[in-house]
This record gives structure tokens, C-alpha cells and sequence, in this order.
């Protein structure tokens, strides 16, 4: 914990003294007008308490660096004090997830930036364009660039969680797999080994009933039946219990048999089954999905009519075409005793059996019919392909990136437009209040305003600072000694009288020239 500690304030005191030092080192190179030791201190502790805050309370830290680049120059832009800003502004992206504060601080501070340059007294216009571009290039732009890392490191790590939890889906669902194969093993041996021992029960049933047999083999046979019966109802049991769902759709395996051999075989065991006057053979293809739905229903059935209404009649009929699709109608009366057929519309089996015929888009039925029951499916002819679920959508991540780009580059547009403007307006501003050298030797004391031929316009933003002292009650005004841009040039500097008569006149040295300034005054 304190060697994590120790980490975090070595890197703070790191990044502090990256920030600090284009405050010193700026004015000694002349990027800047100098200033003095004890503003430039004054400023490295307001850095210091930005990069304390900018952990927890990055907004405050970003606040405080803007107080102090609009304190340093009014348009916002300071070589001393710029970087800072940016980098304050981008931690302020990437630590600080709301956009609203954002947002009211940069307005904050283009507010408190263009008072400062309207009670500046100079020329406000390429003053708000450099502070707005300023604005744009070292806030907005290292904000929004800051909320897209963010943005990128959290989509990072939502999609290794996303992998994580896909890999632990995919482990359930293997497992639930191979519980629904062990359940449609299960159902299976349910279905296969229930038809069996109900044809067996059918076969002892037939031996008890038989005039020639001695009684002692009838009362076995009887047993054997009885046996054959409970031996089928434990097995329901057991498969009730192994299966997951009991209105999950049937598993369809290949049954090995068509309907007319299981009608054919029932027969044989002693079921008194016959087919109906509309049954029709090969309306199904063979080998597919609707014939082995047809077998399982008439099995199902044929298995309920040999439990329920031993010695009823049953009639089984399949019908259709290749176009409209087959149906299997199987139908029991009255058990031979004359008692009502139990109901097995609520057993597990006609269950599964309407959950597979209604997934591919089936009809079933099964219920009581006059006196006796009926089971009946239809199968379509053409089976429905599975719908596979599309992917989960990425739009909301692309959105989020699609936002932050956009506003990105609406932020460098306008920028760009902004500084270009500026820039003109610099240029124009610069190179229209240029006095020659000549014309500034030429001029003579009294001679009035209005006769001398001087620029359009004068400097708005005057050294004043390198200046001597004006003469009293005298307007001055600076001009530029070349048309050099984005470079310290010399300045005349010219005081007129209440009068309107020229009183003096100076040089002011360039930043870093030799010279000091040579003023004629003349007498008035």
C-alpha cells in the first residue's frame, strides 16, 4: 500500500514538473514577455494544486489552470501555461464520465475570457478569435480525445467481460445438452420399451383368454400380464423423472419402422387394430421428419389404447398428400369390459408429442371421441428451418464511438475555421500598422495629426511593458517598425498633445534586442 503510494506521488511530482516547465523556460526564450520570479512561482503552486486535484476532483484541477492561463493573457493562449491546459483537459475527459459540468466549465471560462477582453481596451476581434480557437484546440479537443479513451478502455474491458461470460454460457449449454441427450435416451427407451411390454401385456392377455390351456398356465399368463403392466408404469415413473420439461419438443430419432409395420406388428400381438376406409400409404417420404412424427403418434397411441381400453378396437388412419402434408388419426372404443377409456390427454408422452408436432408448425389433438378416444396430428409437408437468433447488437458501442468522432471533428472544423480567421485577422491587423523606417525619421516636432501621413492602423496589444514612461496629459499610439509576423519586432511609439500635435516619439526595442529606447521629446 505505501510502495503503491509512494508510485502515485512520484508520478504527480513527475507530471508537475513537465508542466511547470515551459512556465520558466518560456520567457527566458524569449516565447513569451517576461515575467516576474514571483508570478512565475505564483504560478508553479497553482500547477501544484491542480495536479494534487486532478485524481479525484480532475474538474477543480482543470478550473484552476484556466483561472491561471486567462490571468496570464486574456485571449486564453499562453505558451507558458498551454500545455497545462491540455493536459488538464484531458484528464478531465478521461476521468470525469458527465458531460454537463464539462460543458458549463468551458462555457465558464469563454465567458470570463471574453469580459476580460472586452475591458481589455484593445481590439476585442482577433482577441476572442484566438482565445475561441484556444478554446476548441486545447479543451475541447484533448476533452473529447480523453472521453474517447475512456470510452475505448471500457468497451475493452465490457468485451472481455462479454468473452468471459459467452465461454461460460457456452459451458452451460454444453451441459444442458448432454442432460437433454441422457432425457431423449431416457424417453426413448420410455417409448420403445413401453410399446414392448404393452405388446406383451397383449400377448399374456391373449394366452389368459385361451380355451385349450390348462388353469394353471392361464393364471400364469394372468401374472405375466399383471407384471408386464406394472413393469410399464415403473418405467413411466423413471422417465417422468429424468425428463427436464415435460412439454419440451419430442426428440425425433429414426424409428426404424414405417406405420403400416407398427400396425402390422400390433396386429400381430394380439391388438385388435385395423386400418380405416381413408387410410392412403405414401403420402409421407420416407426416412423424414413428418414420417417418424407419424410413427411416435401412432405408437404413442396405439400404446395408450393396449394400457387404458385392453380389447377395445382400434382404427388407424393416415391421410394426405406431398403438397398439403399427412395426418394420423388413431381411434379406440370402449375398453372390453365396458368401461369408459382412461383419459391420457394429461400424460407426459401426448405432451412431448404435441410439443414436437406444433414446433414444426403441426396441429394435435387427443381427447375423448364418442366412446372411446382420439389421438390425431397433422404434419406439414414442407418442415420449417430453424430460426437461428442473430448475434446481440453492437449499435449502442457504435453510437457511443459514432458520437465522439463526430464531436471530434466538429470540434477540429471549427477550430481550424476559427484559427484561420484569427490568423488572417493577426496578419491583417500587423501588416496595416507598419511605419517605415523613413517616415518615422521624418517626422517633425508640432507637426499635427491630421497632416501626417501614418498607417491605417496602429498596435492594439503595445509593449508597454518595455516602454518608458508617456509624457503627461499625451495620447499615444504604436507602431510596428516591419511587417514580420509571429516574431518580436521594434515599435515607434508616438505621443500626441490635447492639441493634436506631435510631442514625442520613441523606438521600443524588439524582446531581446540590444537597444534601449531612444525617445525625442520636443518642446510644446
Amino acid at each position: 500500500m505505501d510502495r503503491a503510494r509512494t508510485v502515485v506521488v512520484a508520478g504527480r511530482c513527475l507530471l508537475w514538473a513537465a508542466l511547470a516547465l515551459p512556465a520558466f523556460g518560456a520567457g527566458r526564450l524569449g516565447l513569451n514577455e517576461p515575467r516576474p520570479l514571483g508570478q512565475q512561482l505564483a504560478g508553479a503552486g497553482v500547477l501544484a494544486v491542480a495536479t494534487a486535484l486532478a485524481g479525484r476532483r480532475p474538474l477543480t484541477a482543470f478550473a484552476l489552470t484556466a483561472a491561471l492561463c486567462l490571468a496570464a493573457a486574456p485571449a486564453l493562449f499562453s505558451l507558458s501555461y498551454g500545455p497545462a491546459l491540455a493536459v488538464f483537459a484531458l484528464l478531465l475527459g478521461l476521468r470525469e464520465g458527465r458531460t454537463g459540468p464539462a460543458a458549463l466549465c468551458f462555457l465558464a471560462v469563454g465567458g470570463a475570457g471574453t469580459v476580460r477582453i472586452a475591458l481589455g481596451g484593445a481590439d476585442p476581434v482577433p482577441e476572442w478569435l484566438v482565445m475561441t480557437g484556444t478554446l476548441l484546440f486545447a479543451c475541447v479537443l484533448p476533452w473529447l480525445g480523453g472521453r474517447y479513451w475512456r470510452q475505448s478502455r471500457e468497451l475493452t474491458a465490457a468485451g472481455w467481460l462479454r468473452a468471459a461470460r459467452l465461454e461460460e454460457e457456452q459451458r452451460l449449454a454444453e451441459e444442458r445438452a448432454r442432460l437433454r441427450e441422457r432425457a431423449r435416451i431416457a424417453q426413448d427407451m420410455h417409448d420403445s420399451l413401453g410399446h414392448e411390454l404393452s405388446l406383451l401385456a397383449l400377448r399374456a392377455g391373449v394366452l389368459q383368454v385361451a380355451p385349450d390351456l390348462p388353469e394353471r398356465h392361464r393364471a400364469a399368463a394372468a401374472d405375466l400380464r399383471a407384471a408386464a403392466a406394472d413393469a410399464t408404469d415403473r418405467l413411466h415413473r423413471v422417465i417422468g423423472v429424468l425428463r427436464e420439461e415435460d412439454d419440451a419438443p419430442l426428440p425425433l430419432a429414426p424409428a426404424g419402422e414405417t406405420v403400416e409395420q407398427l400396425v402390422a406388428r400390433a396386429a400381430d400381438s394380439g391388438l385388435p387394430v385395423r386400418w380405416g376406409t381413408g387410410a392412403r400409404t405414401g403420402t409421407v417420404a420416407p426416412g423424414g421428419v413428418a414420417e417418424r412424427l407419424l410413427h411416435r403418434v401412432a405408437r404413442e397411441a396405439l400404446t395408450n389404447a393396449a394400457r387404458h381400453a385392453p380389447g377395445a378396437p382400434v382404427v388407424v388412419e393416415v391421410t394426405g398428400d406431398a403438397t398439403s402434408g399427412a395426418t394420423v388419426t388413431v381411434t379406440n372404443r370402449r375398453a372390453a369390459d365396458g368401461s369408459r377409456p382412461a383419459c391420457s390427454g394429461g400424460g407426459s408422452g401426448l405432451r412431448a408429442l404435441r410439443a414436437a408436432v406444433t414446433a414444426v408448425g403441426g396441429t394435435f389433438e387427443a381427447g375423448p371421441h364418442g366412446e372411446g378416444y382420439r389421438v390425431s396430428a397433422h404434419v406439414p409437408a414442407l418442415i420449417p428451418a430453424a430460426v437461428v437468433p442473430a448475434p446481440p447488437p453492437s449499435a449502442p458501442y457504435t453510437r457511443a464511438r459514432r458520437r465522439v468522432v463526430t464531436a471530434l471533428g466538429v470540434a477540429a472544423g471549427t477550430g481550424a475555421v476559427l484559427v484561420a480567421a484569427s490568423v488572417g485577422w493577426y496578419a491583417y491587423t500587423e501588416t496595416h500598422a507598419v511605419l517605415e523606417p523613413a517616415a518615422y525619421a521624418g517626422l517633425r516636432p508640432g507637426a499635427l495629426l491630421a497632416d501626417l501621413d501614418l498607417p491605417d492602423r496602429h498596435v492594439q496589444d503595445p509593449p508597454t511593458d518595455r516602454a518608458p514612461a508617456p509624457p503627461d496629459r499625451t495620447d499615444c499610439r504604436y507602431y510596428r517598425a516591419s511587417g514580420e509576423l509571429f516574431v518580436s519586432v521594434d515599435h515607434y511609439r508616438l505621443c500626441f498633445d490635447d492639441r493634436g500635435r506631435l510631442a514625442a516619439k520613441d523606438v521600443v526595442p524588439r524582446v531581446g534586442g540590444q537597444q534601449k529606447s531612444r525617445r525625442e521629446e520636443f518642446v510644446r
